[in-house]
This record gives structure tokens, sequence and C-alpha cells, in this order.
């Protein structure tokens, strides 16, 4: 049996993110940030359905990672495991009752081919985290939302062999943009996003600790750009010939593997 991890971004950007993970016959989500509409629509484009997803888990409450949520939850009840905070935030009334599992920031659970651990993302929502999947013999890792790279995702992403990483802004563009001075000092912050250089310099350290499949993601489309984004972390891991690197489609499907 195949135990490999398939990653398909069904959308990526500041306004709608979702991801497709599949593994034999598990198929799960991580965050509906689109209609859900399209989220089936894209499925469909890749070659699947709703109806063979499994559960979905959501990193956190803001829209662009929870807007078809409700939807979903309502017309095909699937699990949804979500971090408690995020879940009070929201107000349980908007998801079917029954499909809600909350869960804490260190969280695991094993659905059919896979496990999923959750670690502590650094962002500033209510709660926020990011994904571990492993399969007996693959590990993959998300980290979207971050305002830096915490202990825990560095170690838990150790090892893995592909990521989805963020690589949201590029300072100058965001420093020069038409932003609020107010908002470019949160994307900056600490709860904020990752930029280009801090996205490449976490993406060389996990390449030093063995990942060879980057997708770069949640790229804002007013402080950044693929190219710029691609140009830099492509520069971190010069040094790394078998590394591939895509960047996340805004509103088209994008596999990494």
């Amino acid at each position: 049996m195949n135990n490999k991890i398939k990653i398909t971004s069904l959308a990526s950007s500041s306004k709608g993110n979702a991801y497709h993970i599949k593994c034999n016959n598990t198929e799960i989500l991580i965050d509906v940030g689109i209609a859900a509409k399209y989220i089936c629509q894209r499925l469909n484009e890749i070659g699947t359905d709703i109806s063979n997803i499994q559960a979905i888990f959501i990193t956190h409450e803001h829209t662009d990672h929870i807007k078809g949520l409700e939807v979903l939850s309502k017309k095909h009840p699937l699990p949804i495991h979500i971090p408690k905070k995020s879940l009070e935030k929201y107000a349980q009334k908007h998801i079917c009752p029954s499909c809600v599992i909350e869960h804490d920031q260190d969280f695991t659970v094993r659905i059919n081919d896979i496990t999923v651990k959750s670690f502590f993302s650094s962002h500033d929502s209510a709660d926020c985290v990011g994904y571990i999947i492993e399969s007996d013999d693959d590990k993959f890792g998300l980290a979207t939302d971050l305002g830096y790279v915490d202990k825990s995702a560095v170690e838990c992403m150790k090892n893995c062999n592909s990521v989805v990483i963020e690589s949201n802004y590029d300072e100058k563009m965001l420093m020069n943009g038409s932003y609020p001075p107010e908002l470019k000092v949160r994307i900056k912050s600490s709860q904020g996003h990752l930029s280009n250089y801090d996205c490449a310099a976490f993406a060389r350290y996990l390449a030093e600790n063995g990942t060879k499949y980057f997708m770069l993601a949640h790229l804002s489309e007013e402080n950044n750009t693929p190219e710029i984004a691609l140009n830099i972390t492509s520069r971190a891991l010069k040094d790394f010939d078998d590394v591939i690197i895509k960047v996340a489609s805004v509103n088209t499907p994008t596999e990494l593997i």
C-alpha cells in the first residue's frame, strides 16, 4: 500500500484558504475559507468529491479560513475539528452541533490511514494552530498565519517530507502600500503574518532537516507577488538541488505532490 500523502491547495490568499489532503482512501480538508460551492467544485476539479471527505480541520476562526464552514456543516455533516477558543469566538450555533469536535492547541487524532496533530501558531485570533499529518512512512506539515516561527512549529515540522508554509508579504511592498499604519503594524507583529524572508529562513531550516517539497501559501494580493515570494525562498534553498518549491494559486487548485 502506498502511504504517501498527497497535498493540493484549493485556494490560498488573504481572502480564502482551503487544502485537500489525501493518503490512500483517507481524505480530509484543512480550512474551508471559500464558499462551500467552490470547495465542492474544486474537489470535483481534482477528481474527488465532498462525499469522500472524512473530516475538516480548522486552524482558526478568521473568515478567510472558515467562510464555507456553516453551509458545509449543514449540507454535509462531517466531523469538524476546531480549537476550543476559536469555536467559542465563532459561536457554536453556526455549526451543526453534532459535527463539532473541539480540541486544545496540542491535539492528536487518528483517522484511518493518517494521524493528525495540532500545534500552537502565533496569530491574533482567539486561537490558532498548525497541523502535522503523518502516515506510516510520510509526514506533512501546514503552518499559515504565523506572526513568528514559534519553537513548537520548529519542532513539529522538522523532518516533514512536505510542507505548506506562509509567505504572506514583501516588506517593501507592505510599507510602501496603501494599508493604514495600524494594519501594517498588525501584519508585521508577532501575532500577524510571516514575511517572505522569514518564510525563506524557516524553509532553509526545514530543508536542512529533510523537507523536499515546499508550497508557499497565504500570499497577500496587495503586498506580495508569487514571483517575489518564489525568488526569495528559491535563493534561500539554492544549496539544495533536490527540493521542489511551488506557490499556491489564489483561485485554482495547486498540487504539491
